[in-house]
């Protein structure tokens, strides 16, 4: 029996909307094919962007979109994605795959498509192959508002007000493609650059430092130590597969048993990263001003065969879904440091949301994660305590149940539960305090299979349905989880 404790009157923190926040690099049909299909386009689009997949991301309540890397970001030189198209510069992605990008989709392209979302831009700048001024002259181009030298351009180039930009992002993986950089010396790069990320006007810039690789514990302390006074967030990047990088990832929906449960448990991972490089980011922030922002995460399997192998594109079944759910509940409960997180990445590439096959779409399993979750972004935080049952996985076991709460600004409490078993139900007692429940609804995802996904020509085999395998007494509800299953409670 899992038992739950659940403080309705107890709210931590708030859990930061941006949370739920996605990441589009210039990688594979991720821009090209994905979002962008230019305005001659027969699949019907607004100023070239895809009208089906926006409407579908919409849906989720996007809040912040990550761009252009990533590590295309290091070799991006914004000057050539702005301008006449037909005069714009053409260059060769090295990273992914090797082809040509004739930079049709650049600055007031994404600022556009995040205004059709409704999303906040985050952008990562150039560091690796960039120098200060191009930096500085690009946030000068988005958003000043007298007159100079870029703020001209922009007008020339059809953008008259500036934009407002918040994220700004100063480098990328500065200790791998971003320049296999020491932190120390990122350090410095880092304070030199990040001088020249001005604010004009009435716009206020979040700079966020490139952090460490999984468990490089040490880059977070010179960081901190170094620069965390000239910064606002410092970035985290951790996969999940459950093969080696290198050498296999392990496919995408032909695995085994085991490798179900070495996924899950790398899935909870994220909670040991996150308390320890939260410990060392205390030591020099004890007021947690500094966010982590966790601005790639997700699986990461080998490409589908015959796919190319630098476009990273991969299927997604009920276990993308689970790590999803799983990895969003962790963010949740250390939302008093996590101030953003970005899943890689939004269409066709890794974890992505959508899949595209020329004008054909579909949603994935994680897709139905976020839309389910998108009820805990802005929400309060409820404070839970737990006694769970375990995996095992080899010599080391994790919680068969994760769970956060949150309580909306319209007093409901919703819960997301999922039950990372793959063959076993799990009973859960949930007994909420502090609150005065009425009503009780649930909804869930789940699959038959360990790798149900949807394809083109069976988009619907896992989507949300109707939750009722719960009863409530006077004190607690009683909730029965099917194996591999997502489920949301909704308390009023």
């Amino acid at each position: 029996m899992n038992s739950f404790i659940i403080n309705a009157d107890i709210t931590p923190n708030t859990i930061n909307k941006n949370i739920y926040g996605h990441f589009s690099e210039h990688l594979g049909r991720c821009i090209y094919e994905g979002l962008w299909v230019g305005e001659d386009s027969e699949i019907p689009n607004t100023q070239g962007v895809r009208n089906d997949v926006i409407q579908a991301l919409q849906q989720i309540n996007i809040p912040v979109l990550r761009w252009p890397g990533g590590c295309f970001a290091d070799e991006y030189h914004w000057k050539d994605g702005v301008g006449p198209r037909s005069q714009r510069k053409r260059m060769v992605n090295t990273h992914w795959g090797g082809v040509v990008e004739n930079n049709h989709f650049g600055t007031h392209e994404f600022m556009m498509l995040c205004e059709q979302l409704g999303a906040e831009p985050y952008i990562c700048g150039n560091v690796g192959s960039g120098t200060v001024q191009e930096m500085s002259e690009w946030v000068e181009y988005l958003t000043f508002d007298g007159e100079s030298p870029m703020a001209d351009w922009r007008r020339e180039n059809g953008r008259d007000a500036p934009w407002s930009l918040t994220y700004f992002g100063v480098g990328n993986e500065n200790w791998g493609c971003g320049g296999n950089m020491r932190p120390q010396y990122y350090a410095d790069l880092y304070k030199q650059y990040q001088t020249y990320v001005r604010n004009y006007g009435k716009n206020q810039i979040y700079k966020i430092a490139g952090g460490p690789n999984v468990d490089d514990f040490y880059w977070t302390e010179v960081l901190m130590r170094e620069a965390s006074d000239y910064m606002d967030g410092l970035s985290l990047h951790y996969y999940t597969f459950p093969g080696d990088f290198w050498e296999g990832k392990g496919s995408a929906v032909d695995f085994t048993e085991s490798e179900w449960k070495l996924t899950l448990s790398r899935a909870w991972h994220m909670d040991q990263l996150i308390q320890k490089h939260a410990t060392i980011m205390d030591k020099y922030d004890p007021e947690k001003r500094v966010g982590l922002i966790v601005d790639e995460w997700g699986t990461w399997f080998d490409v589908e065969p015959g796919t190319n192998p630098g476009f990273l594109y991969q299927q997604n079944t009920i276990r993308d879904a689970l790590v999803a759910g799983t990895t969003l509940n962790i963010f949740n409960n250390h939302s008093d440091r996590i101030h953003m997180a970005n899943i890689a990445q939004t269409v066709n590439v890794l974890q992505a949301m959508i899949l595209t096959e020329g004008s054909d779409m579909l949603l994935t399993p994680t897709y139905h994660v976020f839309e389910m979750y998108k009820v805990h972004q802005d929400a309060d935080l409820l404070q839970v305590g737990s006694e769970v049952e375990t995996i095992t996985c080899g010599e080391s076991s994790f919680d068969k149940v994760s769970i956060s709460a949150s309580k909306s600004k319209g007093g409901v409490i919703h819960i997301s539960l999922c039950n990372l078993h793959h063959t076993q139900g799990a009973a859960a007692d949930l007994d909420v305090r502090g609150f005065t429940v009425s009503r009780v609804s649930g909804r869930i995802l789940a699959g038959s299979n360990m790798n149900d996904r949807n394809t083109f020509e069976d988009k619907e085999r896992v989507k949300p349905e109707l939750f009722t395998d719960f009863e409530r007494t006077q004190e607690k509800i009683h909730v029965q989880l099917p194996p591999m299953a997502v489920v949301m409670l909704s308390i009023g």
